[in-house]
C-alpha cells in the first residue's frame, strides 16, 4: 500500500468503474454503439445541457468514452480526461483551445515531427508566433514574451530520448502567465506522473503504450477545471472524437498498462546496455544508462526506477548501414509507430520527421545513422541475439 492509503495504479486500473446493475451485472462494461440518445421531454434535455450527467450525441459524449475518460483521469490525478480520435487531434485541439491571433508559443526543437510541422506551418497561418528552442541547453525565460501563452515539450523527447527539467520549466511558464503543456507519450503514467510537476495540460498519443496492442488510434488530453472545460468544448466543436469501440479497446488495454510498461522498461535497459558496448554503435540514447547525461534527472522525475521503453541508436555505418540493418532484421519490424507489444524500429529522418528540412534535422540531432527502437515484451535475449546476428553482417 502507498503511504497515504491511496490505492496503487494497478488496483485502480483493475477496478470496475461502472455500476454493474446498469448492464445486467456484466463484469465488463459494454460498448455503447449509439450515435444519439433518447429523451422523454424537453426538461430532461435542458438538464443534461445544463450539466447533469447524461448523453445527447456521441460527438459530445458517449458512455464508453466517458468510462475510459474517468479511468484515465483517476490514475493521472487530473479533474478530467478528454479522448480523441488520434494523438495529433488531442495535441492540436489542446493548443488551439488556448491561443488566438497575436499570441506566442514556445516549443522544443526536438519533438515529434507531426507536431513540429503543425506548430511551424499552421500556427503562423492564424497569426500565432512560434519559437523553437533546445530545452536542454537554452534558458526558457530568455525566450518568453509578453504574449507567450504556451510552453510546449515532451517528457521524453522524440527521437533523441532527452529528459528535461519539468518543474523548472513549469515554474518559468507560470511565472509569466503561460500554460505548460507536455506530451507524456514516451513515458506513460507508469514512468512519470506529470501532475506532480505542475503541468497544466497532459497529452498522449494513446495509440502507443497506453493502447499497447497496435490495434487502436486515439489521443488523450488531461487538465483541471476551466482548462479541461475549454478542451472538452473544442473537442465537441472540432469533432476529433474517439469511437465507442476504440474507447472500449483502450479501457481493455489500460488494465495491464503498469505490467506492460515494467516489461518494456526492463527490456529497454538491457538492450541499451548491450548496444552501448557494440563496436558498430556510435551512440545510444537512453536515460537509464549510467553514462547518460540525463540519468540523474530521470531518477529524480521518474518512478519505480523505470526509464521508458524507447531508445535511439546511432550506428557507425550511416544511411547505408541502417538500410542494411533494416533489411536483415526478422524479429524486429520496421514500423512507423511505437509502443506496441513487439519490438519495432523506425528511421526518423524518413518517417516521424520526414517533413524536416536538412537543417532542421541537423538542429534536432537526427543523423543519417539514427534508428529509434520501441522495445517490446519479448524475451529480450531473443532480440539481443537478432541484433548480434544483424550487426555482424553490416
Amino acid at each position: 500500500m502507498t503511504g497515504n492509503n491511496e490505492a496503487g495504479m494497478m488496483t485502480k486500473l483493475a477496478a470496475d468503474w461502472h455500476d454493474e446493475s446498469d448492464y445486467s451485472y456484466a463484469k465488463v462494461s459494454p460498448i455503447s454503439m449509439s450515435s444519439s440518445f433518447v429523451f422523454d421531454n424537453l426538461d430532461d434535455l435542458d438538464e443534461v445541457y445544463g450539466g447533469k450527467e447524461g448523453y445527447i450525441y456521441s460527438r459530445i459524449d458517449n458512455p464508453s468514452t466517458n468510462y475510459v475518460n474517468k479511468l484515465i483521469a483517476g490514475i493521472e490525478g487530473y479533474d478530467e480526461a478528454v479522448t480523441f480520435g488520434s494523438g495529433m487531434s488531442a495535441i492540436i485541439t489542446a493548443i488551439l483551445a488556448f491561443v488566438q491571433q497575436g499570441d506566442h508559443v514556445i516549443a522544443s526543437t526536438v519533438l515529434y515531427g507531426g507536431v513540429h510541422d503543425f506548430l511551424k506551418n499552421e500556427l503562423p497561418r492564424f497569426g500565432i508566433d512560434i519559437t523553437f528552442i533546445n530545452f536542454v541547453t537554452d534558458n526558457v525565460e530568455d525566450y518568453i514574451k509578453p504574449n507567450t501563452k504556451i510552453v510546449y515539450t515532451e517528457t521524453i523527447s522524440n527521437p533523441l530520448i532527452e529528459v528535461i527539467d519539468l518543474q523548472a520549466i513549469a515554474d518559468t511558464a507560470h511565472k509569466h502567465g503561460a500554460l505548460f503543456i507536455v506530451d507524456n507519450t514516451f513515458a506513460t503514467p507508469s514512468v512519470c506522473k506529470l501532475i506532480n510537476f505542475d503541468v497544466d495540460v497532459l497529452l498522449y498519443s494513446a495509440t502507443k503504450f497506453l493502447g499497447g496492442h497496435s490495434d487502436i488510434t486515439c489521443g488523450i488530453a488531461l487538465a483541471n477545471g476551466d482548462h479541461a472545460a475549454a478542451i472538452r468544448t473544442k473537442k465537441s466543436l472540432y469533432g476529433g472524437i474517439i469511437s465507442p469501440f476504440e474507447a472500449w479497446l483502450l479501457t481493455r488495454s489500460l488494465r495491464t498498462l503498469d505490467l506492460r510498461v515494467q516489461r518494456h522498461c526492463d527490456n529497454a535497459l538491457k538492450l541499451a546496455e548491450y548496444l552501448e558496448k557494440h563496436p558498430k554503435v556510435k551512440k545510444v540514447y537512453y536515460p537509464g544508462l549510467a553514462s547518460s547525461p540525463f540519468r540523474q534527472l530521470a531518477e529524480k522525475q521518474f518512478e519505480h526506477n523505470r526509464f521508458g521503453g524507447m531508445l535511439s541508436v546511432e550506428f557507425t555505418g550511416g544511411y547505408d548501414g541502417v538500410d542494411k540493418f533494416i533489411r536483415e532484421c526478422k524479429l524486429i519490424k520496421f514500423i512507423p509507430s511505437l509502443g506496441g507489444y513487439s519490438t519495432s524500429l523506425t528511421y526518423p529522418a524518413k518517417t516521424s520527421h520526414r517533413g524536416h528540412t536538412p537543417e532542421e534535422l541537423k538542429t534536432s540531432g537526427i543523423s543519417a545513422g539514427l534508428l529509434r527502437f520501441s522495445v517490446g515484451l519479448e524475451n529480450i535475449g531473443d532480440i539481443i541475439n537478432e541484433m548480434e546476428n544483424v550487426l555482424s553482417q553490416i
